[in-house]
């Protein structure tokens, strides 16, 4: 058994595993008090420490040595000392600190929630709303790029691509031969295949599920409706690929499958990679199993629709007097 260290984030402690970061120690507690994540992956090695958006402040280092690290630290890089005390959002530098760094990621991200297919369970639309500015402060002109096709498929927004590497880890790590990765440097990076080679491959659809904002879209899904009104339904088929366990979340619209996506965990990471069978050719209910829905966090717009339990909030709160009074007027209005 591996030895345990005990954590206190903003003043819940846990006991964990040793050599667990920060950010893995906060999941286990749950909560708001977890820190955001865009580039991190637990699926992926060698994810993290690109973003900047999990920075928490310690304040004591451990029991042997309590004094505090002199800056904020990614908590997704930082393993976990024991008798080790860290201040998330209870911390007013933190919450200032990641203001800045949401900042500096909407500095060339476009604004184009409206006609973006990921809006509703976009990571970096959540940091927006909670840490952005009603302006931006750069006077600058914004880079841009050109939309490409890097698959029959997929189509790539690098206009609203914040360099998480996260699509190149997952090509890197479920597929025999990555074409695809950063191209140049400083401002001029960008994600983009070799001579625009094509992304093929049977696990290429990964990409867009693993992507935090919506720099990788499905062709097949784009522009066809919006998450919050659509239903994600649980679903599963025996797949003849090796790899893929063919368990998915089946987006409905009335009857119609509008697209496929691999299942994800409370924290927005995919549970299973799964095939591109699964993902862009079986979109009709007689290929699946139906399981249940798909649990919606209350905090997520595609919730809206109350599928799960009908629970509609109180429009107008119950006034004894007022009913009264109604009753009373509907008497005098009854013919007799």
């Amino acid at each position: 058994m591996s030895e345990k260290v005990k954590v206190t984030i903003d003043g819940i402690t846990v006991e964990v595993d040793n050599g667990t970061t920060i950010l893995n120690a906060a999941r286990q507690i749950g909560g708001e008090i977890v820190p955001p994540a865009m580039c991190y992956y637990s699926k992926l090695e060698g994810s993290g420490g690109k973003c900047r958006t999990c920075i928490v402040k310690v304040t004591k280092g451990s029991e042997k040595d309590p004094r505090p690290m002199p800056k904020l630290v990614a908590s997704c890089r930082t393993t976990v000392m024991d008798g080790m005390e860290v201040l998330n959002i209870t911390s007013p530098e933190v919450l200032e600190a990641r203001a800045g760094v949401v900042e500096i990621l909407l500095i060339n991200h476009p604004l184009d929630c409206p006609v973006c297919d990921q809006a509703g369970e976009c990571d970096l639309q959540n940091l927006g709303y909670e840490h952005g500015l009603q302006k931006t402060r750069y006077e600058f002109e914004r880079r841009t790029f050109d939309r490409i096709d890097i698959g029959d498929k997929i189509q790539l927004h690098m206009n609203r691509c914040i360099l998480c590497y996260r699509c190149v880890f997952t090509a890197d790590q479920i597929t025999n031969k990555r074409v695809h990765g950063i191209l140049n440097r400083g401002d001029h990076s960008e994600i983009s295949t070799y001579i625009q080679q094509a992304v093929d491959n049977d696990f290429s659809g990964n990409v867009i599920d693993v992507c935090p904002v919506g720099a990788l879209t499905d062709r097949t899904f784009r522009f066809k409706n919006r998450v919050w009104f659509t239903k994600p339904v649980d679903a599963h088929r025996n797949c003849d690929h090796e790899k893929c366990n063919g368990k998915v979340t089946l987006w409905y619209k009335g009857e119609d499958v509008l697209r496929v996506t691999a299942r994800k965990d409370q924290f927005g990471e995919v549970e299973e990679f799964i095939c591109n069978t699964c993902r862009f050719d079986k979109k009709v209910t007689s290929d699946w199993t139906i399981e249940h829905p798909t649990h919606i966090d209350d905090t997520s717009v595609i919730a809206s629709n109350h599928y799960e339990t009908l629970k509609p909030l109180p429009v107008i709160k119950p006034n004894s007097a007022l009913q009264a009074a109604n009753e009373i007027e509907l008497h005098k209005t009854v013919k007799y």
